[in-house]
């Protein structure tokens, strides 16, 4: 199906078309820009509600600043679709997140109007500011730099030190701040409550209007009455809200709260802020999911529905006719709470994905020991050490591509000090049609190379629990890693009896003769689809899930390295540093000799698809097994002469 932009849309292909329009005829151009991403998004899928909100002031900031010589980045890319579709991918769009499509953030490879690659939160400032700083360097005197951040991300400690960083540079920057309330899951934290009181106040509302209608009369008679408005304002804003302008202290001159879908008012402001130097930061307030009533109404809900019926609202949903296997997501929510209601020291944190990481069930049955703390990986991981110095045991759950942030918390504030934090690192391996922002490649590399740390991974439902059970026991009292991949996993009937493991222990899936598989965590289900496949040709090839990345099972390892003449080890994760790597050491260190072909995440940049896609891209789905598994059954049989004659 083909989704037909309106008459003004259909004429913009890039934004100097845009520049051709009216203000008034902005008005008509956003409406058909909100209609064009709904109709695409019901069609398509993809992101929601974070472009709708900001339709108008994607639209001024293209219409009144000169991209992409001026530089405009988004944080975190969520809310990009607006600006893509007017700077010439309209076209595109349907192949958006779509294998070999569009990325869904901006990328700096894809388009020079994409002035910043993003998809983690929190980094358009300290990159705008770079960019203008460089600028400046340059003598690039009349480019501006334009961050657009949503409050959300302004929770993330990147984001203050990018703002302390820009008030003593006095460079050319304007920070954008969509201020909804809102990054996936309503925001929390002070700075939200700061914010709603800023936009909530009536009284400070109004008589800041009229102090900038009564400044915009004195204007004419020189600088003197700005000055002195702009320091009455200061005062008020102080009495006022009882309190002093963050934004203000950091010396940003700020400007708002201002209506964020008023595309004509806020051409007026910009293009009045294009001739103010120094660091800027415009506030403005919208709506997430402006424009369709039922993603203003449930937010979260609508941030990515998947494909809907854009007229009833109804959101698609397979209907299977028998029972589906759970997310790991929610087995690892239910789990949780099941486990805290046996032992009252667990607890659980997360970085602002209650709903996405399923922490939101322990937040709802037991408020008083789950913890949102917003967009921060660094204190969610820091503030896990705190508890656990109390005796407490705190399960950390943060994607694993975003855990990247907090790595050095890990080492220094847990695994040095050997604290009992359990990290479960939700969409680990590839993330699908979020791409390589968002895929969790690196974990099991990054991980095991850490003193005292446990890592881990699970190839069913029944494991994840296990392990999860195994994890807070008190003889294993010290940093513990549980990944597991986006999506279902493979047991319809998932609510087994919790079972203690023995740490660095693994199982014997299907035994065989010539070649063994090994893997780690989800993936291993492809190799047993992969095995029958092979058994039906007649090999006989072994399979063990070793659970443990580190410790290894190295009992297990040895009797596997005796036992076979190949071995074939497969994980959702990069192959530098990753458990291939572990089993060839293990090899090297014990001085076994035996051919090793090593399946995972290959050293380069994968981008966006859908996971089997992207399995079969890098040749680790179960074909890629199986044809693995021959080769080196034929490498087998090529040695076996040469063998017999050295005899």
């Amino acid at each position: 199906m083909i989704v037909e932009p309106g008459p003004l849309l259909a004429a913009i292909d890039s934004p100097d078309d845009l520049k051709k329009l009216s203000p008034e005829q902005l008005v008509q151009l956003s409406q058909e820009l909100r209609q064009f991403i709904i109709d695409s998004v019901s069609i398509y899928g993809g992101h929601f509600g974070a472009s709708l909100g900001v339709v108008e002031l994607t639209v001024a900031l293209h219409y009144v600043f000169n991209t992409p010589y001026d530089q405009l980045v988004w944080d975190v890319g969520h809310q990009a679709y607006g600006h893509k579709i007017l700077t010439g991918r309209r076209n595109q769009f349907p192949t958006n997140r779509r294998y070999h499509g569009m990325s869904g953030f901006p990328k700096r490879t894809e388009s020079e109007y994409d002035a910043f690659g993003v998809g983690h939160s929190s980094t358009s400032i300290g990159a705008a500011l770079g960019m203008a700083v460089a600028s400046e360097y340059k003598g690039e005197h009349d480019r501006q730099h334009i961050a657009v951040i949503g409050d959300g991300a302004m929770t993330a400690g990147m984001a203050f030190e990018a703002l302390n960083h820009a008030g003593v540079e006095n460079s050319n920057l304007l920070v954008v701040l969509n201020d909804n309330c809102m990054s996936i899951d309503p925001n929390v934290g002070a700075l939200k409550e700061y914010l709603t009181d800023i936009t909530t106040s009536r009284t400070y509302n109004k008589v800041r209007d009229e102090l900038w209608n009564v400044l915009g009369k004195l204007s004419k008679f020189g600088p003197n009455p700005q000055q002195i408005a702009r320091r009455v304002e200061q005062a008020m804003k102080a009495t006022l809200l009882k309190q002093g302008n963050l934004f203000e202290a950091l010396k940003f001159r700020y400007f708002g709260p201002v209506d964020g879908h008023d595309v004509q008012h806020l051409v007026t402001i910009m293009r009045d802020l294009k001739n103010i130097p120094g660091p800027k930061l415009l506030h403005c307030v919208t709506v997430k999911g402006k424009g369709y009533a039922l993603a203003e109404k449930d937010q979260t809900l609508w941030h990515a529905p998947g494909l809907f019926d854009k007229i009833t609202g109804e959101i698609y949903k397979k209907t299977p006719d028998k029972p589906q296997p759970p997310k790991y997501q929610d087995v690892f929510g239910h789990t949780l709470v099941e486990l805290a209601e046996q032992n009252d020291k667990v607890m659980g944190v997360t970085p602002a994905m209650p709903s996405g990481s399923s922490m939101n069930i322990m937040m709802k049955a037991m408020p008083d020991r789950a913890f949102d703390v917003g967009i921060a990986e660094q204190h969610a991981v820091t503030f896990s050490a705190g508890l656990a110095t109390q005796g407490l045991v705190p399960f950390c759950n943060i994607y694993s591509s975003f855990m990247q942030r907090a790595y050095d918390q890990v080492v220094h504030d847990v695994a040095l000090q050997n604290l009992h934090v359990v990290f479960c690192l939700d969409r680990a391996g590839f993330a699908g049609a979020d791409g390589p922002t968002h895929h969790g490649a690196y974990d099991l590399s990054y991980m095991r190379s850490i003193p005292n740390m446990v890592v881990a991974a699970p190839m069913n439902e029944e494991e994840l629990r296990n392990l999860m059970y195994t994890a807070q026991l008190p003889e294993n009292a010290g940093p513990f890693t549980i990944r597991y991949p986006r999506g279902e996993g493979v047991m319809p009937e998932w609510r087994t009896p919790l079972k203690k493991l023995t740490v660095g222990t693994g199982r014997v899936v299907r035994k065989g003769q010539g070649v063994a598989i090994l893997t780690i965590g989800h993936i291993g289900n492809y190799a047993v689809r992969a095995t029958k496949e092979l058994a039906a040709e007649g090999l006989s090839t072994g399979h063990y899930d070793m659970r443990f990345c580190k410790p290894l099972d190295e009992e297990m390892l040895h009797d596997v390295f005796s036992r076979y003449r190949a071995i074939v080890t497969v994980e959702d994760g990069c192959l530098p540093g990753g458990f291939g790597s572990a089993v060839l050491e293990f090899m090297a260190d014990h001085g076994y000799s035996l051919p090793v072909r090593r399946l995972g995440i290959p050293d380069r940049v994968v981008e966006h698809g859908t996971q089997d896609e992207l399995y079969k891209e890098c040749g680790f789905d179960a074909a890629g097994i199986a044809a693995a598994v021959r080769e080196m059954s034929g490498k087998i049989e090529a040695l076996a002469p040469v063998e017999k004659v050295l005899l």
